[in-house]
């Protein structure tokens, strides 16, 4: 069975050689060349993130989608995630459909509520319509897709009816996924709209998520949508050793869980619990080509996974390092888990080529 290994990256802003945060625009030529290298070492997906903070540079994906899009030859290009609550429907589609002519067909969107809440009153939008907002932007999404004419009408915005969007996909589909946390209602959602999802394991061991999955799939074969591929997307970095690896990230790692812990009010994480985190149970996928290949089949044979993304950037990890992880992980863990999975008895269920 096929299945597709890729990367995530938030375009997280690293330090000049003085511990000065570099510029945002600098960050963004450094995202511009992660992708291409990823692309000619043969990784199957790229997917970057949406934020509105100052320590990430990437606010509008799809124009650095755009970017990669004329200047790769076959990795598929996505988002991780949309924001889909604080955008306009109609305008995600026609962005990521523009982003799909430029690639001849490799564009895609994983769509979510996202992990801050920044964009709200940056697009004037109040927090207390969180759930709406999210329920209704996807309902409307879920119409657009179809590339049928709309007749729409929600809670959140003006009704819609339109006979055609544009531009429309070439081939009809614009491939679109849903991620998703630990909420059995997101899940279910998501199977109703027949959309695949992308599980965001960033805590805990992945075999607490395979419930969810299982959820996933019963709603998928109760709202007639069997079949339908599961992904994961989790953290992590690659160097030649496993220690070498732990040395290289941790301290970036630790750094940003100490602030966005200081914003949440979680307690300081110490470096026992990054390494419990980098452990084979934990959520952080650090070590050697080998290390990091067998921690994914194992997440891949767990969840029944079809696609396993690798968020190779944390905090300050500086772009030389991210280049080598993305090298390590093209060439060697990549083939070493299509070879482990190919050993499995009970490898992945379904093909993300599936997805609608």
């Amino acid at each position: 069975m096929t299945i597709q290994l890729g990367l995530d990256t938030f375009g997280d802003i690293a330090l000049d050689a003085e511990g000065h945060p570099l510029p945002a625009a600098e960050v963004i030529r450094e995202v511009l060349a992660e992708g291409q290298l990823a692309d000619r070492l043969g990784v199957d997906v790229f997917g970057v993130g949406e934020h509105h903070r100052p320590d990430y540079a990437i606010s509008a994906p799809d124009t650095l989608l755009a970017g990669l899009a004329t200047t790769t030859e076959r990795i598929r290009l996505g988002t991780s995630v949309t924001v889909l609550s604080s955008d306009d429907p109609v305008r995600v589609f026609e962005r990521f459909s523009t982003v799909d002519a430029l690639s001849h067909g490799r564009a895609e969107i994983t769509v979510g509520r996202g992990s801050f809440i920044e964009s709200f009153p940056l697009f004037g939008l109040d927090l207390d319509d969180y759930e709406v907002l999210f329920s209704d932007k996807l309902d409307l999404l879920a119409h657009v897709l179809r590339e049928e004419p709309v007749r729409w009408e929600g809670s959140v915005r003006p009704p819609l009816a339109v006979d055609r969007i544009m531009p429309p996909t070439e081939s009809g589909r614009l491939p679109t996924w849903v991620g998703v946390g630990g909420t059995p209602a997101s899940v279910v959602r998501a199977a109703r709209y027949g959309l695949p999802i992308v599980i965001a394991i960033i805590g805990g061991a992945s075999a607490q998520f395979a419930p969810l999955a299982d959820l996933y799939r019963r709603a998928c074969a109760e709202s007639g949508h069997p079949g339908l591929p599961v992904g994961v997307h989790s953290p992590g970095h690659v160097a030649e050793t496993d220690e070498q690896a732990a040395q290289e990230y941790l301290p970036h790692f630790i750094d940003q869980m100490r602030k966005l812990g200081s914003e949440r009010g979680w307690p300081p994480m110490t470096e026992a619990a990054a390494r419990a985190q980098i452990a084979p149970e934990g959520a952080v996928y650090v070590g050697s080509p080998e290390t990091v290949a067998r921690k994914i089949a194992t997440t891949m044979r767990t969840l029944r996974a079809s696609r396993f993304q690798l968020k190779y950037t944390n905090g300050t990890l500086p772009h030389e390092q991210r280049m080598s992880s993305i090298r390590l992980y093209g060439e060697q863990v990549i083939p070493r888990v299509r070879e482990l999975l190919a050993e499995a008895p009970d490898g992945p269920v379904t093909d993300p080529a599936d997805a609608p």
